[in-house]
């Protein structure tokens, strides 16, 4: 009874959308809250450490936020051996090479690049799945949706910003960043078979949040943020923006078709662009970063078009 309940109240069309909204807008905040972060703990361009560290002690609040909230819903959280290599796999390759990238490559590019950018990862996703999953090819609608898409982002490094000459250690990372977590993405759907949401979740944050405050402590020795009160609820809100935002994407795709959920994340983009104007006071919002953001949309609603069958 609980179960059909919940089923029901997570496919009203405006619980979905409310719910997805929530969701992209939590990742959209998460461009200009990196940035500020690097403000607020005093790293530099070249602190590549602590970039790395900043991203590991978010990442691993998170996965703890998640197994709290499980434990106090009492939602099993048991996995065995084989499953926890899953997880710690993806766990690495989800959190630990993607936001490793992520992390350095956003340091050198604003805040509005970066979170136009990192729609990439929606089109790398569409690509890999059409060479790994049988059932998930690329069709007409898709392509033209992944042509208008790149065509964003490209536009978007053309001219115009200031910042969005294309770079290596910025905008190139944050691609490298993207094919990881379009990998990623693949992997996740496979496994989700046989392990609850959930647990995908608070695992895979755990131990690849853990894995790069290692990486960023062995860095450091051992040196780690003067914490304010400012940088403490900052980073707060930060593993907070990725528990609530993976935890809500994973109970909606549960319920929902992937492509009924997924067209919200064209939001992302907007959002960041968005904020990174309010927070962070970038001055960026010119007709190329519009162009971008309007042709970005675009592919990423195109592209989870269902196409009717003929």
């Amino acid at each position: 009874m609980l179960q059909n309940n919940t089923k029901s109240i997570l496919t009203k069309p405006q619980n979905v959308i409310l719910l997805s909204i929530i969701s992209c807008f939590l990742w959209g905040s998460a461009f200009p809250f990196i940035k500020l972060g690097y403000r607020v703990f005093n790293i530099g361009q070249n602190d590549t450490y602590e970039k790395i560290l900043f991203a590991g002690i978010r990442f691993l609040l998170a996965g703890i936020m998640v197994m709290v909230v499980c434990v106090f819903l009492k939602y099993p959280l048991k996995i065995n051996l084989r499953q926890f290599r899953k997880l710690s796999f993806l766990g690495i390759l989800q959190t630990s090479i993607q936001y490793f990238f992520f992390y350095i490559g956003m340091s050198h590019i604003s805040g509005t690049s970066g979170s136009i950018i990192s729609s990439l990862g929606t089109f790398f996703t569409v690509i890999a799945a059409h060479f790994l999953c049988k059932n998930d090819k690329i069709t007409k609608t898709k392509f033209i949706g992944l042509i208008i898409g790149l065509l964003g982002v490209i536009i978007l490094n053309i001219k115009g910003l200031k910042e969005s000459t294309f770079s290596l250690n910025g905008e190139g990372l944050l691609i490298i960043s993207s094919v990881a977590s379009a990998f990623a993405s693949i992997y996740t759907k496979n496994i989700s078979k046989d392990i609850k949401p959930f647990a995908i979740s608070g695992y895979q944050l755990a131990i690849g949040g853990a894995v790069l405050t290692i990486v960023g402590l062995i860095g450091t020795n051992g040196k780690i943020f003067n914490f304010s009160s400012v940088g403490f609820l900052m980073i707060l809100y930060m593993a907070f923006i990725s528990a609530a935002a993976f935890s809500i994407w994973s109970i909606l795709l549960k319920f929902n078709d992937v492509s009924k959920i997924s067209v919200y994340k064209f939001s992302v983009p907007l959002f960041g662009v968005l904020l990174s104007f309010i927070i962070l006071h970038e001055n960026n919002l010119n007709i190329n970063v519009f162009i971008s953001i309007v042709l970005v949309s675009i592919g990423i609603i195109l592209i989870n078009k269902k196409e009717k069958l003929k």
